[in-house]
């Protein structure tokens, strides 16, 4: 077990089981479901379907999201966690102040300029080496900012969709299993 100074999590798919929230606007403005992918920041996927960010957040239901099971728990006991994400900050802070989270810090897609997170600054800001961070995410995207930075990368396997696309490397297969993974002395 290696020890972590701090967590990152991405908070879509990863903290909340939002893909029906990210779907929906899609839908009401006319995108076929199949034509919907994840990970990418909430800009880039606006532009490839046709649709501005405003119309988007228009239609986004930030009071439809809820964690995933045991996500509470963990994020509670927790000393040091912080958010990056590509979801637009509008609604990703509506969904923490929802659910009465509060990370050390929160790094959304503005925060990027608008283009795909990175690791880099989130770790300037918290004032930590990669070596001493856990990244957790759900995506292949995830997975490369974390090898671009050099921290240590795991699924959150508690999400169907990540579980059903057989991930490569470390897989949680519940929220409480980061315990197993790394030793959080602060």
């Amino acid at each position: 077990m290696a020890e972590a100074r701090c967590i990152i999590f991405d908070l879509d798919g990863t903290l909340i089981d939002s893909d029906r929230a990210l779907i929906e606007p899609f839908l009401q403005l006319g995108v076929s479901l199949s034509e919907v992918t994840f990970g990418h920041p909430v800009q880039d996927e606006c532009e490839r379907l046709g649709f501005s960010v405003e119309e988007y957040l228009a239609a986004y239901d930030a009071s439809s999201v809820q964690p995933f099971p045991g996500v509470a728990e963990m994020l509670d006991a927790l000393t040091r966690w912080s958010i990056c994400s590509n979801k637009a900050r509008t609604s990703g802070l509506a969904e923490l102040n929802r659910l009465g989270w509060a990370p050390e810090t929160a790094w959304f897609a503005e925060d990027f300029g608008w283009k795909a997170k990175e690791l880099t600054p989130v770790l300037a800001a918290l004032g930590v080496a990669p070596e001493d961070v856990c990244f957790v995410g759900d995506t292949p995207h995830d997975q490369q900012c974390a090898a671009e930075v050099g921290c240590r990368f795991a699924w959150a396997g508690w999400n169907p969709r990540t579980l059903a696309a057989s991930p490569q490397g470390v897989v949680l297969a519940r929220p409480g299993d980061l315990f197993d993974l790394v030793d959080l002395r602060g």
